[in-house]
């Protein structure tokens, strides 16, 4: 309750003695001596009759404690008419436990214009359920200026559910300074800028951020550790980072924990783990995984355990994740699962999702579906695609497809690829090439060759330069194969080499078949061959031949079987020849016979 309303205070009467430019203010001994010289004035007035002198010194006993000494002053200023003493009468009397006695005074100094009174009424009518009697007097008060009423009436209502009340008059009370108020105002604006997009969100966020300084520099440290997360987000860590400290210091846990992320992700693991250690002994389950993750990166098993331990008993059900991670690491399975299970029954998604792989692993594809399905629904995206799989493993290509989607629409690469390759299945090439676009553009190497592939079959023939030489201009479908082949994709780097050698770059083009080649692509190896001969290196063709007919390539045997058949080695060519003529196609093998009989022939003159 509010202590000496309105102007009845020791610096608007006017006589309250200030102290001289050369006293030190921190002079406790000079203060006491000076509060004692004031309190002997005071009381001299008062005994000679003056009322705001009465007013005065009973609140000064108030404030002391002095129930006993104050209130005969309080009543006779009362008695008189002050309004002042009128409200401190009530506080002494709500202190001393007479609730409904002191409303009646409050009333009093209320109806003769109490703006602190009328607060005091308006609280106590709320703390017994009268919201109607409690929202008129805030009203009152809030209305006349008073600071803590605006922020009481907003805390009302915000109660009652009026959100644009309660922000009007949380403002009020904010632009007179209340650090409360300034606090409840920005997340207000926060948790609305969560809805809202683009121009109006940011809007949002920049006024929320304001509030929370103005909160955050009278010392509010969960506004200091909001301001750090704005920060943070925005990419000003070195701010943020001072916000972080300055709210952690005064005691905030999640601003320690922050820290020590914050410090974490620039490298120094040391003071992060000082932080997360501060953060962790006062509960912060967080904080404890933190300290968990980074015992089990250096291999101290034990002792991370006994930080997820401690993340689990503070509540945090990401301790019994990470204990069946650890667990699994370990080989151990048995505990893996208990783990797994324990946080996955608590309605942790990626447990659920792994203890569903840990049940399939072991056989159980029975047990493991039901919470691939719980994931899923929860919004693991991992585990939506598992069940993508699960589904399309049984032939159920339907119901993979759905599965695939769900994963897709949240991003997943690999389900983006499986979604496109059903598409393409299906002859749905526009819906085929969006959803291996958003595949190819994750960085999945197969999904770039696949969308090569599209654009390539719909790629117009290549205009003619007006002297009839071909116009070299790289399409978007050899920039996706490229992407595709330099992370690796064998097919993707044949068909590199082949547009290269299209272009007339033997080089390029030898280069690309040699990385295929040389990862298992027979085709590699066969068009490699091709170059080499026609560069007239039959012997090395010969090798990469060689190798792309063993790997079953008939048109390599049969390259290679015409070559010994030129050299004279007709054994060899006919043994080649029948190589050919049993891996095919059609074609190869049709050749490949006729060349084998007149081998045989030849042998046989």
């Amino acid at each position: 309750m509010d202590v000496m309303g309105d102007k009845a205070t020791l610096f608007g009467t006017g006589r309250f003695v200030q102290s001289s430019p050369w006293e030190d203010p921190r002079d406790e001994t000079g203060e006491a001596a000076d509060e004692a010289a004031e309190e002997l004035r005071q009381r001299l007035a008062a005994e000679a009759g003056d009322v705001e002198a009465m007013s005065v010194l009973g609140a000064m006993l108030l404030r002391r404690g002095d129930l006993d000494g104050a209130e005969p002053h309080l009543r006779a200023a009362t008695a008189a008419g002050d309004r002042a003493a009128a409200n401190n009468l009530g506080v002494l009397l709500h202190q001393r436990g007479y609730a409904d006695e002191a409303a009646g005074w409050w009333r009093i100094a209320a109806v003769a214009g109490s703006t602190a009174a009328a607060h005091a009424l308006g609280r106590h009518h709320r703390e017994r359920g009268d919201e109607p009697a409690a929202e008129y007097w805030l009203r009152q008060s809030a209305e006349q200026g008073h600071t803590l009423g605006a922020y009481a009436l907003a805390d009302l209502l915000e109660h009652r559910g009026d959100t644009a009340g309660a922000e009007r008059w949380m403002r009020v009370a904010a632009e007179r300074g209340h650090r409360e108020g300034a606090y409840r105002l920005a997340r207000s604006l926060d948790r609305r800028a969560v809805g809202e997009r683009g121009d109006d969100a940011a809007a949002l966020v920049r006024e929320a951020e304001q509030w929370y300084r103005q909160a955050a520099a009278r010392g509010h440290r969960r506004a200091a550790l909001h301001l750090g997360t704005i920060l943070e987000r925005r990419g000003e860590l070195k701010e943020a980072g001072r916000w972080y400290l300055t709210s952690a210091k005064d005691g905030e846990v999640r601003a320690a924990c922050a820290l020590g992320f914050l410090l974490r992700d620039a490298g120094d693991t040391e003071n992060a783990a000082v932080w997360w250690l501060r953060a962790a002994q006062d509960g912060d389950g967080n904080a404890a995984n933190a300290l968990g993750a980074l015992h089990a990166e250096r291999g101290e098993t034990q002792t991370a355990e006994r930080w997820y331990r401690a993340a689990m008993d503070a509540g945090d059900i990401n301790g019994a994740y990470n204990l069946g991670l650890l667990c699994a690491d370990q080989g151990r399975t048995a505990q893996a699962e208990q783990w797994y299970r324990r946080a996955a029954y608590a309605g942790h998604r990626e447990a659920a999702n792994a203890l569903a792989i840990l049940l399939l692993r072991a056989g159980d594809e029975t047990g493991a579906e039901p919470w691939f399905s719980k994931a899923a629904e929860a919004g693991s995206v991992d585990a939506a695609f598992n069940l993508g799989i699960l589904h399309a493993g049984r032939g159920e290509e339907r119901s993979a497809l759905r599965w695939y989607e769900q994963a897709a629409a949240a991003g997943h690469m690999e389900a983006a690829l499986q979604v496109g390759m059903a598409r393409l299945r299906e002859g749905e090439e526009g819906e085929a090439e969006r959803f291996l676009r958003c595949a190819a553009g994750g960085g999945s190497a197969e999904a770039a060759y696949r969308l090569a592939t599209v654009l390539d079959a719909r790629r117009p023939p290549e205009p003619a330069h007006e002297l009839g030489e071909p116009v070299n201009r790289r399409s978007e479908c050899e920039e996706w194969y490229e992407r595709a082949a330099s992370q690796g994709h064998r097919r993707a780097q044949v068909r590199v080499g082949m547009l290269a050698a299209a272009r007339g770059d033997v080089v390029e083009a030898a280069r690309w078949y040699r990385e295929a080649a040389e990862a298992g692509s027979r085709n590699g190896a066969f068009n490699l061959g091709l170059l080499l001969a026609r560069e007239g290196s039959e012997p090395e063709a010969a090798v990469w031949w060689t190798r792309a007919a063993d790997a079953g390539h008939g048109r390599a045997a049969l390259r290679l079987a015409l070559v010994y058949a030129r050299r004279g080695e007709l054994p060899e060519g006919q043994r080649w020849a029948e190589r050919a003529a049993a891996l095919g196609p059609p074609a190869v093998t049709e050749r490949a016979a006729r060349l084998r009989d007149a081998l045989r022939e030849e042998l046989s003159a």
